[in-house]
């Protein structure tokens, strides 16, 4: 089958522009006449820099054509969570009290794919300081399979974006879902390292201890790539983690075969509706058949923390905006000013014993991977849920904590996951499950994510934007 340029995955137009069957010059032109084209309706872009992916582009092509081949990375045109610094260009973070802001340098993960060579298209679109709502003065991305369909958050500029070829890889991030609920949505590939895995340095912070930065794309070869582009150790941020990162690509063939996953069956259907449970075990199917050795595991109960999930994020968030608020409240959402509201209210006494109770789940969680290589779990409980049930969410608590269900416990222990499309429901609308690892163990993810995608199809499935 032929695929649109567009819609190539990154590793693919990679391996074209090395080859010189295109120049980095004519992809990124193409993408720029693309974005032109679509994005007035999809919205996915905060800001389009053209004029710099053009002159990165031209600077790539010059590389190139002497045999200075970075990487898998150097001459593809991607695209940046507009929390991400950026040198000299607006970088909003989906506020209105930020809008005029521009970095005097690239947060750490802009500047490795700078030096990796991949161009830079513009920045993504995101919720207000990446919580849970778009700013009432900012259109949200639209889904580009469904409008009437949640895009996700807070990274729905990037789920949009890399869904419907406007770039060939993005970065997200995730505090509570945010890298695996767009690309739930949108039927993209993300990944959320380890926490520390990647720099968090000159990005916009909503929740210090559970903020994670990721790459989102096509395949998990695609994140692959990405994650070996930004990963490790940075003195400028001193929680990033010193561990060695290695080459993500080099065992990505080594299959599922002996792979130890661990499956809570009750788990992964109590709350999901009947769509999200047969998807996920299509893939378990799948996972079984590539001679994964299939565990059955009881998953420590998650409900407390779940509910903890909300004032351990409110506390952090009022914190990283003490410079902002509540001296410029009127110029919040509702829903982000509630949230920080929230964690000025909550006592120290309070406060710790979240702290306790999540250190406590964090040890059983790793306890658990004693025994497993890999947890197979659903994305959300909710087969693609509308954008009318999601504008709900505000109104009724066990929502948020029906829809974290599956996301943020592996914030709150820091683990690494990643999201794969594995089907469709009856509207055309893309379903996912995540594969979650231990600690660091992102080589396993993007193995076993390899795997499934070598024997499936539905990551190449494209929207008709026609």
């Amino acid at each position: 089958m032929s695929v649109s340029l567009h819609y190539l995955e990154l590793m693919e137009l990679g391996r074209r522009l090395h080859a010189k069957e295109i120049s980095p010059v004519e992809a990124t032109r193409a993408q720029l006449d693309r974005i032109e084209a679509l994005d007035r309706r999809l919205c996915s872009y905060a800001l389009v820099t053209a004029d710099l992916a053009l002159e990165q582009a031209r600077k790539a092509e010059a590389e190139i054509r002497k045999g200075e081949v970075k990487g898998p990375l150097h001459g593809v045109p991607i695209a940046v969570k507009d929390l991400c610094w950026t040198k000299g260009i607006p970088t909003a973070a989906g506020t209105t009290i930020h809008r005029d802001f521009r970095p005097q340098e690239d947060a750490t993960v802009v500047h490795r794919l700078r030096d990796a060579g991949a161009v830079l298209l513009g920045k993504l679109q995101m919720t207000e300081a990446a919580y849970a709502d778009h700013h009432p003065k900012i259109t949200p991305p639209v889904n580009p399979w469904n409008a009437d369909h949640w895009s996700g958050a807070s990274s729905s500029g990037s789920g949009v974006a890399t869904a419907a070829g406007l770039c060939y890889g993005s970065l997200g991030s995730d505090t509570g879902g945010s890298i695996r609920f767009p690309s739930a949505a949108n039927g993209v590939t993300g990944l959320k390292p380890t926490w520390g895995r990647v720099s968090r340095y000159g990005v916009f912070e909503l929740a210090a201890t559970l903020d994670h930065i990721g790459p989102m794309a096509r395949s998990a070869a695609d994140c692959a790539a990405m994650l070996g582009a930004i990963a490790g150790p940075d003195d400028r941020d001193p929680t990033a983690s010193q561990e060695l990162v290695p080459n993500y690509l080099a065992g990505i063939r080594r299959g599922l075969k002996g792979v130890r996953v661990g499956v809570d069956a009750d788990w992964n259907a109590k709350g999901s509706d009947a769509a999200v449970t047969r998807s996920v075990e299509g893939a378990l199917k799948v996972v079984e058949g590539l001679g994964a050795d299939i565990r059955p595991v009881r998953f420590p109960d998650p409900a407390q923390i779940i509910v903890d999930w909300i004032p351990n994020c409110a506390v952090e968030t009022a914190v990283a905006h003490l410079a902002t608020y509540p001296q410029r409240k009127s110029e919040y959402g509702p829903g982000l000013a509630g949230l920080i509201d929230t964690g000025r209210a909550l006592s120290g006494l309070d406060y710790q014993q979240i702290l306790l109770r999540r250190n406590d789940f964090r040890g059983r969680v790793a306890k658990l991977f004693e025994a497993i290589d890999l947890l197979l779990v659903p994305a959300q409980p909710f087969a693609s849920p509308t954008k009318a049930m999601m504008g709900r969410l505000g109104e009724d608590p066990s929502l948020v904590q029906g829809l974290l269900r599956f996301t943020c416990p592996f914030d709150m222990t820091g683990s690494p996951t990643i999201t794969l499309p594995c089907a469709f429901t009856e509207q055309g609308t893309p379903l996912a499950f995540q594969f979650v690892a231990a600690h660091f163990a992102e080589d396993m993810l993007v193995r076993a994510a390899h795997a499934y995608q070598q024997a499936t199809d539905w990551h190449r499935n494209h929207p008709d934007l026609t």
